[in-house]
């Protein structure tokens, strides 16, 4: 068995809020009660003490990357910033063993007033690389970042963007024994941005342990082995990236779906089939009952269509616009079928009855999870199912 390399054992992590001393006669005894009470401190919580982290476990190994995700606020960062040392457990032990290569705040190390070129060697030294290292990789560095022409202007004039692409390039290229990432696969545009996780996804498959966390939950799909949901500072689910990802959506969507009404009520949505080929036809069937007629300014039965790459909604219809009429009361079941031309990719489809004034649902039917998937025949944002033939076959100029 591969020894771990990245160990997470039974971590707490107390923090308090709103701590302020605005007098000595306030200062002096709340020193005191630290001094005396340091141990107590760490086992209960005080006044205004919350957990940031509660009970976490966790080791990876050579080969493996975990991903974490969750809600904000849920302890993601928290918890790379207890391995990378940046904070201190309050109770438990974590460790890694090997040189760190962490893919953090990527440009908050640099000077202003230095170059492109010196922040290349002052950040790689800080992150504990020799200058012979720095030297040698400084041309790769510098062509990955995309921004050669800049590299000897001072960063202050350097755009946010520019800032992020010339820091992930000196991080990505550390040769690490493991690999720590929170939310860098957004730098730069969009081009850069694949070229990013591309980078990411090579030292992944190299055999580094890899520790990442990320709201783009079909990246976590692609890159980790493992992934841990938090909620509130807990491991509200572990496993597979499918299924944890699954687990996180219907958690996700709990409050949506805790949204009802006396007129109407959606029992289920099911899915003909999870996985469909881009441009092929999803179908869906949803059953429910109807009370009474629900007004003019209803929309029965709303649809959407969400992306978890990007959390945003790509496809929003209804039963009005689809010409199906759920009458005024009774039992009903309705089949939706959408042609799915999209890009690969987890997509969440969403349903319920909306109120077309404010737009917003006053009764939730349950989600469900569908994958996209394709021959790599094109890139982009939408499937337009192109289709290409020669008219005309060019003839060779004979030689004279």
């Amino acid at each position: 068995m591969k020894e771990s390399r990245v160990i997470f054992d039974r971590v707490w992590k107390k923090f308090h809020r709103g701590e302020r001393h605005d007098s000595l006669r306030d200062l002096i005894p709340a020193a005191m009660r630290r001094i005396v009470g340091r141990d107590a401190s760490r086992r209960e919580l005080q006044q205004g003490d919350f957990w940031a982290v509660k009970d976490l476990s966790f080791e990876v190994s050579p080969g493996q990357t975990l991903g974490i995700i969750g809600p904000n606020g849920s302890g993601k960062s928290t918890s790379l910033k207890l391995l990378t040392r940046i904070y201190e457990p309050t109770r438990g032990y974590c460790a890694i063993h090997g040189r760190v290569g962490t893919l953090i705040e990527v440009s908050a190390g640099f000077h202003g007033d230095l170059t492109g070129r010196e922040n290349v060697f002052l950040q790689g030294a800080i992150m504990g690389m020799k200058a012979t290292d720095i030297a040698r990789r400084f041309d790769e560095i510098v062509e990955f970042s995309g921004i050669p022409e800049f590299i000897d202007t001072p960063v202050k004039r350097y755009s946010s963007g520019m800032n992020a692409r010339l820091g992930f390039s000196i991080a990505a290229h550390l040769e690490p024994d493991v690999l720590i990432i929170d939310e860098v696969l957004a730098v730069g545009d969009m081009r850069f941005q694949e070229r990013a996780f591309g980078r990411i996804r090579e030292l992944a498959r190299s055999g580094l342990p890899v520790v990442m966390v990320s709201h783009q939950l079909d990246r976590v799909a692609e890159l980790c082995t493992d992934v841990i949901v938090l909620r509130a500072g807990e491991v509200a689910a572990r496993g597979e990236p499918a299924e944890a990802i699954a687990a996180y959506v219907e958690q996700s969507d709990l409050a949506r779906a805790a949204v009802t009404s006396e007129l109407i009520r959606f029992d289920a949505l099911d899915l003909e089939t999870p996985v469909v080929c881009s441009g092929e036809r999803v179908t869906v069937r949803v059953r429910g009952q109807l009370s009474g007629p629900l007004g003019e300014h209803a929309e029965p039965l709303a649809i959407r269509v969400r992306s978890l790459r990007t959390g945003s909604v790509v496809y929003v219809s209804g039963s009005r616009r689809l010409h199906a009429t759920l009458g005024d009361g009774g039992p009903f079941e309705l089949e939706l079928t959408l042609q799915a031309n999209l890009p690969a990719g987890n997509y969440l489809l969403e349903a319920g009855a909306q109120d077309l004034l404010t737009h917003r649902d006053f009764a939730s039917a349950p989600s469900v999870l569908f994958r996209v998937t394709d021959a790599g025949s094109f890139r982009g944002s939408v499937q337009m199912n192109a289709t290409m033939q020669l008219v005309e076959q060019p003839t060779a100029t004979p030689a004279r």
